[in-house]
């Protein structure tokens, strides 16, 4: 039985695949977490004990970045170690600008870069709406890219590769947006969800999780970290002044109201609501604060 340091690729339950970190092409095995149930995240290094192609995992290495999202019953861990999140949206189906918002807002709180990714440039219906809100992104000083993985998938898969080269990147975003896709130009994500889905001996159930894909360092390397689609963000685990905080076009005017506890709502003396009425902040984006606020204030924080 020996002792390495390993990648959690993905996990089902009590159990995990893990691959030894030094090695993107080593075998994947199987690992327990030994005594303990549901802390293990996709991203984590781990100290497992091996033995054959079974593994235990007897400790998890300290994260240096962790996303995740929470509301009032439940918390989902997405990833750990991940350098940035790209937010993926298309014209169609629909996108929900306030997801968008609350994924962005949470990679900052997370202090996690973000990469805003408009995808399906090629469908006209929705179009214009969505480059709108890429304009906003772009303006809140966020990273952005816009491409058509099936229209136009060698223009895609050479921008898509340079924003992600050398950095471990998950990949979020609503069902239907083309996550899969831009997965698919850069690995073949489909034959080592085959892999991981014979490995785990749990078939199309894998489906619905997360999983680290490594890209080849002839490629560009670092990682491509998929993520199953979900319609809503929640910020449960931030108290409403984070919040606040992490809205970077909020954040500036934080420490300038009347009151220091100022919670940016009704207040005598409010800098952000004085922002808002001199155009300095955008009505949409105030608003999505107060929708923020609203939450916050029903139920208590994590």
């Amino acid at each position: 039985m020996t002792l390495q340091v390993a990648r959690v690729v993905a996990t089902f339950g009590r159990h995990s695949l893990v691959r030894e970190a030094s090695a993107a092409d080593a075998p994947l095995r199987v690992a327990t977490r030994r005594g303990k149930k549901g802390d293990v995240v996709v991203g984590d290094l781990v100290h497992c004990s091996v033995a054959g192609e079974q593994a235990a995992i007897e400790s998890i290495a300290p994260r240096r970045s962790l996303l995740f999202r929470a509301d009032e019953f439940r918390t989902k861990e997405l990833a750990a170690n991940i350098d940035q999140v790209a937010i993926v949206f298309a014209p169609r189906p629909p996108f929900n600008a306030h997801f968008l918002w609350r994924a962005l807002l949470a990679a900052r709180a997370a202090r996690i870069d973000a990469l805003l990714v408009l995808n399906k440039t090629d469908l006209t219906d929705g179009l214009p709406l969505a480059q709108a809100a890429l304009d906003q992104g772009r303006a809140l000083g966020v990273q952005t890219l816009a491409l058509s993985a099936k229209a136009a998938p060698d223009d895609a898969r050479a921008r898509f590769a340079q924003a992600t080269a050398g950095r471990a990147t998950l990949l979020v975003g609503q069902s239907g947006m083309g996550k899969s896709s831009l997965l698919n130009l850069r690995v073949d994500a489909n034959a080592r969800t085959q892999e991981y889905s014979t490995r785990l001996n749990v078939g199309k159930q894998t489906t619905t999780a997360t999983r680290w894909f490594d890209v080849p360092a002839a490629d560009g390397g670092g990682a491509l970290i998929d993520s199953p689609g979900f319609t809503a963000f929640g910020l449960a685990h931030l108290s409403l002044a984070a919040r606040a905080q992490a809205m970077p076009d909020l954040a500036p005017l934080i420490g300038h109201c009347r009151f220091n506890d100022c919670r940016h709502l009704n207040e005598p003396g409010c800098a952000v609501r004085e922002a808002v009425d001199r155009g300095e902040v955008a009505p949409a984006r105030y608003a999505f604060y107060a929708e923020l606020a609203a939450e916050a204030l029903r139920a208590p924080t994590y």
